[in-house]
Order: structure tokens, then C-alpha cells, then sequence
């Protein structure tokens, strides 16, 4: 699958929709909001930031934010965590009914996890030589389980573009349908964060400005480095997550996952002359 069909979102999703995401583990659906509701979400976001950056806020319910440089030599928040409750446009993007229509690509019960895991995660990209966060290297979501002592449970992470993403930028790149791996490949098939390796079953996620793509949280996938530099390689993305089981919100007492300490390995520089080739192993 070297290109993927995309969607228009109705309000509920057709059997077509569902048997796509069920086959490959994501969905894309463009023009899913409008470019004022972008900018909204751009706008509060930058508000967040300026209090964050004065305020010197380290974490969030337990969950470090990521901090970095851009191409001006402004300090800027790089990964926030939890922006649902820090921003009321956020939180009402995230809260709007539309996406309760994604619940049928999961099992009874789902739920958006806005108090839950990281809340609503806001990740900055931009190659900068200040930048602490200008790709990562292949994962899957639902990792996270295993430290945290559980099944791997269904989820969904849901991803809201607020700048176009193309081959320019690096983007999101896919393995379709890994999603129906077992445990071992879901654990070893490559190497977590570390490997930034191009896959030539690997498919580029090129979304617009308002587009929704989803992706199952067991499916393999990485951003890649941008090959350019500066304000052309911006790229922002808001994800969602949608999650069964026991509701387990965090609080500012929480502690911070085990997982998490593997952050410093997701922007290493060293790694990103390693990208353009392609690798069959991990």
C-alpha cells in the first residue's frame, strides 16, 4: 500500500469506513473541521505555552512536558500533556459529540480518555538546531500497558492536524495492519524509539490542516525527520485517545509512568543520518 483511500466524515461512520480501519488499523478523514476552528486551537495553545514557559511548569498529573527551541531561539513547549485542561478550546474540540461516531470502531464501552493516560497530548514538531523534538523513531501506543502492569487493552489515538503534513515535513508513517500483531511483534518487531529506520511497507500519512486520522494504538508507526529546517518543517498535532476499561483519571499527585523515561531516546540527533535508507530488520 503505497497510497490510501480518505474519507469525509458524515457524523457516522459507513461499513466501508469501518471495514478500512479494521483492515489497516487507521482512518483519515479530511476537512474534519473548519480553519477558524484551527487557528482557535493554535491560538489558546500559544497561550498555554507563554504561562507554561513564565511559570516553569515541569509536569502535568505526573506527565513531564517536553520542552525545546525554535527556529528564533524561543524557548517553546514541545509535548504538552493533558492541554484539555488548560485549554478551554481544546477541551471543547475534544468534548464535541461528532467523536463519539469513532466509538464504533471500538469495543462497548469505550470512552475519550480526557482525565486519563496523558489527556489530550499536543506535540510540536520542528527541525531546529535547538529542537528537542523533531521526530520519533517507531512505537506503538498500547505498549504503555505492559508498564503499567496490564493487558494490552484496544485504544484508539485520535489526531488532529493543525498545520499540513507532507513528505517535507517527515510525517507520520504507518506499517497498515500491523495493528493484528501478536504480543512478540507488538513488543519486538523493531526497536523502540532508537530505530527511526525507513520501512518499505511503511505508508506516508499526508494530511491537510483540519484532517482527522486515527490510529489503533497497537499499530507500528514513527514520525519522521524533516529534511528541511526551520518554519517550512512545523508540523502540530493533537491526539485524543479513546480507551476501554477501568476509568483510572490522574491527578497533579500522580506519579509519572515508567514508560516515560524512555522520552529522552525519541529526539537523539545522533540517529537521524540513519533515516533515509531502508531496513527490512530492526
Amino acid at each position: 500500500m503505497s497510497t490510501y483511500k480518505k474519507f469525509t466524515f458524515q457524523g457516522a461512520l459507513t461499513q466501508e469506513q469501518i471495514t478500512f480501519f479494521q483492515d489497516n488499523g487507521f482512518i483519515h478523514f479530511e476537512n474534519y473541521a473548519s480553519q477558524d476552528t484551527v487557528q482557535e486551537i493554535i491560538r489558546s495553545t500559544e497561550e498555554v505555552q507563554r504561562q507554561w514557559v513564565a511559570g516553569g511548569v515541569e509536569k502535568v498529573n505526573g506527565i513531564p512536558i517536553k520542552y525545546g527551541v525554535d527556529e528564533n531561539g524561543k524557548k517553546i513547549v514541545q509535548r504538552f500533556a493533558f492541554t484539555n485542561q488548560h485549554s478551554e478550546a481544546v477541551r471543547r474540540f475534544a468534548a464535541h459529540p461528532n467523536l463519539d461516531a469513532l466509538k464504533a470502531l471500538m469495543p462497548k464501552g469505550a470512552r475519550l480518555g480526557l482525565e486519563e493516560k496523558d489527556g489530550v497530548v499536543f506535540n510540536h514538531y520542528v527541525n531546529t538546531e535547538g529542537s528537542n523534538f523533531f521526530h520519533m523513531g517507531w512505537h506503538t501506543d498500547s505498549a504503555r500497558d505492559i508498564f503499567y502492569g496490564k493487558k494490552v487493552a484496544p485504544m484508539l489515538n485520535i489526531g488532529f492536524y493543525l498545520d499540513d503534513s507532507t513528505a517535507q515535513k517527515g510525517g507520520l508513517r504507518i506499517l497498515p495492519g500491523t495493528h493484528k500483531q501478536g504480543l512478540w511483534d507488538l513488543l519486538f518487531r523493531k526497536k523502540y524509539f532508537v530505530n527511526n529506520y525507513a520501512d518499505e511497507k511503511e505508508v506516508l500519512v499526508e494530511a491537510k490542516a483540519g484532517d482527522l486520522v486515527i490510529h489503533d494504538g497497537r499499530i507500528w508507526h514513527r514520525v519522521a525527520p524533516s529534511p528541511v529546517t526551520g518554519e517550512a518543517s512545523r508540523r502540530r498535532v493533537m491526539y485524543i485517545p479513546m480507551i476501554v476499561g477501568k476509568y483510572q483519571p490522574k491527578t497533579e499527585k500522580s506519579a509519572t509512568p515508567l514508560y516515560l523515561h524512555l522520552l529522552p531516546f525519541v529526539s537523539t540527533k545522533k540517529h537521524k543520518k540513519l533515516v533515509p535508507a531502508f531496513r527490512k530488520a530492526a
